[in-house]
């Protein structure tokens, strides 16, 4: 068989897969290894105080406070964030933040490529956050960890920027699934991540997918098999017209979601403007922390016994009240300051602490609306409606709860695009793009089917495969390409001043005048062929055949791709 058929591709991707998944499972076991050595170095012997944990993981769903108190805390949140500090700076910087950012630009920005070094650093680096009780999550690292050693092994293996993309997504995806136990809701958010509109990477689901379920089974081995959280075993389901606090719980969301990037990546630009050294800022937001853990101690490291507090109804309702902002601010200044760790973690802990604070107001059953409202809240922040849902589910075995779940995601979705359209910063993943017509990584596809629409009008000779591969090149560098009689290929953004915005040109098929030719153009997540009713728009995406003097009587017109 032809090593380069799609069938041949395909099969290797296959094994590629599988042996991502493996790894995926030990690099999330590894992680947890560490991070356990962590917690124990620096809060339970230096502050003397252990958080309550999951049983299932080795923890216990009491809090543990030592014989000074909460006192030694701050030093131990200082000192985790200095070490950070230093350890980022010093040795790959693309490690600070939440990982998944990172993931989620190297697949649009990179042609898939993160340095080496990237996936050992954010390992240790992310353990001692969160063991030091820095507010941060596992997911980010993880998702980073285990992305970057698809990265590496497809750049090990001489694989294509193409194949490169896939495996640092399927590399993602198999250590979230073996970290959540999660292996359906996983692989959807590492295709869902990437976008902020409802659009998906979709010709990665069967290799995400089977990464997933490979990862979650041989994490089960350590591990177990069953969910993150535990349910009640009497567990009261809602009534039909108790929908209508879902509603309301999903509208609350939706607010919440809104400010959590807006405050998140507010404080880390107020971060980057301090004047202190880089290494040092991880150690003042692990202050903060520390300091506000002297009253609230729930805010510490990732929350998961706390989280489980909430779903059995054991937290009170001014103090969740309480968590939900000092949550949301705990995680800003440990992960935005510079810091390493993910955000899904504490944003599902500002979503139970919401849900169970609007149960104790209605006098409902906590574990309903402390799950639902775990949901709601990241799948509006991070912009992850379909995949939050099913690992929310996924992680606590709330399967039952689907369609309140669903009424109340939908909902906060909604709320957060519609508040959001006017800020900064609307969603927690700021290197998301749009849709797929938006990432350069997708850049080329829309070439070649303008290639290929040229081949077939006739308008150049057809071009060998090689040339093809040299035309798209210098297309996606913004380099007019010469075809030959004075023909040149170009690519442009129309400008919303420019006016030829608005112009029909449908009835020339596609010409502007007798130099330019529109092959075809861009719009939205659509490549359109020119028929008789197109009408140009500011921001068309236009595919050019002109002369240079046609060219440069665009340059008013268009702005480069």
């Amino acid at each position: 068989m032809d090593p380069a058929s799609p069938l041949a591709r395909q099969r290797r991707l296959i094994l590629d897969t599988l042996l991502l998944g493996v790894v995926g499972a030990f690099g999330a076991q590894l992680f947890t290894l560490l991070l356990r050595l962590a917690n124990w170095l620096f809060l339970t012997e230096l502050a003397g105080y252990t958080p309550p944990g999951l049983g299932h993981e080795g923890g216990s769903l009491v809090e543990v406070i030592g014989p000074h108190g909460l006192w030694l805390i701050p030093l131990a949140t200082t000192l985790g964030g200095l070490v950070v500090g230093v350890l980022v700076q010093g040795l790959a910087p693309e490690a600070e933040g939440h990982g998944t950012d990172t993931v989620v630009r190297a697949f649009h920005r990179a042609e898939g490529f993160l340095r080496a070094r990237v996936a050992p650093v954010k390992l240790v680096a992310s353990a001692i956050t969160i063991g030091s009780g820095g507010s941060a999550g596992r997911e980010g690292p993880v998702a980073l960890i285990a992305g970057g050693i698809g990265s590496w092994y497809a750049t090990l293996t001489g694989r294509s920027e193409k194949d490169r993309r896939l495996l640092l997504v399927v590399g993602a995806a198999a250590g979230l699934a073996a970290i959540f136990r999660s292996p359906v809701g996983t692989a959807l958010l590492a295709i869902e991540v990437l976008y902020s509109d409802m659009e998906f990477e979709s010709d990665a689901l069967l290799y995400t997918m089977l990464a997933s379920i490979v990862a979650y089974a041989v994490n089960g081995f350590f591990a177990g098999w069953g969910p993150l959280f535990r349910m009640p075993a009497s567990l009261a389901l809602p009534r039909v017209w108790d929908n209508g606090w879902f509603v309301v719980l999903g509208a609350a969301a939706g607010i919440v979601g809104t400010a959590v990037p807006a405050f998140f990546y507010g404080t880390r630009d107020a971060f980057r403007r301090l004047r202190i050294p880089g290494f040092a800022k991880p150690a003042l937001g692990g202050l903060l922390v520390g300091m506000m853990g002297l009253a609230l101690p729930q805010v510490l490291a990732g929350g998961y016994g706390w989280m489980q507090a909430a779903i059995d109804g054991r937290m009170a309702l001014v103090t969740m009240l309480l968590l939900v902002v000092a949550k949301m601010v705990a995680m800003s200044c440990s992960v935005a300051s510079g810091g390493s760790g993910g955000v899904f973690a504490p944003t599902l802990f500002v979503g139970a602490m919401l849900g169970g604070s609007l149960a104790s107001l209605a006098h409902l059953p906590s574990a309903p609306f402390a799950v639902v409202g775990m949901a709601a809240v990241f799948a509006a922040s991070g912009r992850v409606p379909l995949a939050n849902l099913m690992m929310v589910t996924e992680m606590t075995g709330g399967y039952a709860l689907l369609v309140p779940a669903a009424l109340a995601v939908s909902v906060s979705y909604l709320v957060q695009v519609r508040l959001s359209r006017r800020q900064r910063y609307r969603t927690l993943y700021e290197a998301q793009v749009p849709r797929r017509a938006d990432s350069p990584a997708h850049h080329s596809e829309h070439l070649e089917i303008a290639l290929r629409i040229l081949e077939e009008r006739k308008l150049t000779e057809p071009l060998p495969s090689g040339r093809r591969v040299s035309l798209l090149n210098l297309l996606r560098s913004g380099v007019p390409v010469a075809l030959g009689a004075d023909r040149r290929l170009s690519v442009g953004v129309l400008r919303p001043t420019s006016t030829l915005v608005g112009r029909a040109i449908g009835a020339d098929g596609g010409r502007l005048d007798d130099e330019t030719t529109i092959i075809t153009l861009i719009r939205g997540e659509h490549m359109m062929a020119v028929r008789p009713d197109t009408v140009l728009a500011a921001g068309d995406r236009l595919v050019l055949l002109s002369t240079q003097a046609g060219l440069d009587r665009l340059r008013d017109h268009v702005d480069p791709w």
